[in-house]
């Protein structure tokens, strides 16, 4: 039984083609708000200060993993459409905050709020999962992802351009419309769903505390998805200032059409789904920590713009090869705790990437270029020698239900 209060087949009728397209392009348009400030970096420092260009990618990615902890457990015991809109509603409120922000405190709360709201993105995969039949719940999972990750990349190269063209403030006043006619959307078209727990909140929230100390696959996904993305969000949240500076002095738009090239990468999403299925997901983990540290290896030698394009073609294919078959691994855990699982993963994820952000800005004021690029070497030789301590497993069932320990 589904959430939905009937079989998966009753589910699935709920489940549309056009549905689900409207579902990966509201989880896209959600998340991208997280990574519009990121091509922007240099324009909101020069009009704020540098203490804005510090603090903003970083709380955004703290207010999504507190958005992702804190309100996506809910979508097993309340009603995930209510829950969903409201949230969408929230995040264009707090679009206009950050748009109209008059220093860089009132920036630092508003993006803290926007990464808050934006967690909504989270709540519509496990719906996804919950509204798909068995045998089409990873198709469905996919296609919900490539609009996560288009999300995430082409919002930079939205960003940088809008920046460059109207200024930043620009770019966070125009998404705020765009996320209310989401909210009308969704609440026209999304079945009524509710979970199946009945729990109350604090009870809730401990739950997640036991399926964290239950699953040991649970945990060693969610450690090498944080530190992958630590290395990801590195690159990404200093890009701008590298073109900027000499010898490549490059503006913001620049930094927005690596987005564009990142792309590519969203390939490596149902790819990495049947290579894990037919050989094991944690083989295309290792494959992808391995490349991701290959990657920084090469930017660290060729830092020009042709090795800064092949850098990150490279860690975007790692990341996304890696983020699909960790989750191949936590959807298959605990089928009644998907929501939950969700929220321990990416919220561990999230916490990574707040983290590569903080640090690559200090490593840029210490030593720039080559100081991150040891910094995104550490993050990926971390990830890979945590999948290193465990054998490889040959099958997705054998390695997600022996595991917990």
């Amino acid at each position: 039984m589904d959430a939905l209060g009937g079989s998966d087949e009753i589910a699935a009728e709920r489940l549309s083609r056009g549905l689900l397209l409207t579902l990966a392009a509201a989880t896209g348009l959600a998340v991208a708000n997280i990574y519009y400030n990121q091509p922007m970096l240099s324009l909101i420092e020069a009009s704020l200060g540098p203490g804005a260009a510090t603090s903003v990618p970083v709380l955004t990615q703290l207010g999504y993993a507190s958005g992702l902890f804190l309100l996506t457990p809910l979508g097993d015991v309340t009603r995930r459409k209510q829950l969903i809109v409201a949230e969408f509603v929230l995040l264009a409120i707090a679009l206009v905050l950050a748009g109209a922000a008059p220093d860089a405190l009132t920036l630092a709360i508003a993006s803290a709020l926007v990464g808050f709201a934006a967690s909504v993105a989270q709540q519509l995969v496990p719906l996804t999962a919950e509204l798909a039949q068995p045998q089409r719940r990873g198709a469905a999972i996919g296609a919900v992802m490539s609009g996560l990750l288009l999300g995430v990349l082409l919002s930079r190269t939205l960003a940088g351009f809008v920046a460059a063209q109207f200024g930043w403030r620009t770019m966070f006043l125009a998404a705020s419309p765009t996320m209310l006619l989401v909210a009308l959307a969704l609440q026209a078209i999304l079945p009524d769903v509710r979970g199946e727990l009945r729990l109350p909140y604090p009870e809730l929230m401990g739950s997640l505390r036991r399926l964290w100390r239950d699953l040991a696959a649970l945990r060693r996904a969610a450690f090498t998805q944080a530190f992958l993305f630590a290395a990801f969000s590195a690159f990404w949240t200093v890009l701008a200032l590298r073109l900027a500076a000499p010898p490549l002095g490059l503006g913001a738009g620049s930094a927005g059409l690596f987005g564009v090239v990142g792309t590519i990468g969203v390939i490596a999403a149902p790819l990495a789904g049947r290579l894990a299925d037919a050989r094991g997901p944690s083989t295309i983990v290792r494959l992808g920590a391995a490349l991701a540290l290959a990657s920084w290896a090469g930017m660290a030698l060729w830092s020009d713009l042709a090795g800064l394009v092949a850098g990150v073609l490279a860690l975007d294919l790692a990341m996304q090869a890696a983020l699909v078959s960790n989750q191949h691994v936590i959807y298959a855990l605990r089928a009644d705790a998907r929501g939950r699982l969700n929220t321990l993963f990416m919220t561990t994820m999230f916490l990574g990437g707040a983290g590569g952000s903080f640090s690559a800005m200090i490593a840029w004021r210490l030593g720039e270029w080559p100081a991150v690029a040891v910094l995104g070497m550490a993050f990926s030789a971390a990830a890979l020698a945590i999948q290193l301590r465990a054998p490889p497993r040959p099958s997705l069932s054998r390695e997600a239900g022996s595991e917990t320990r």
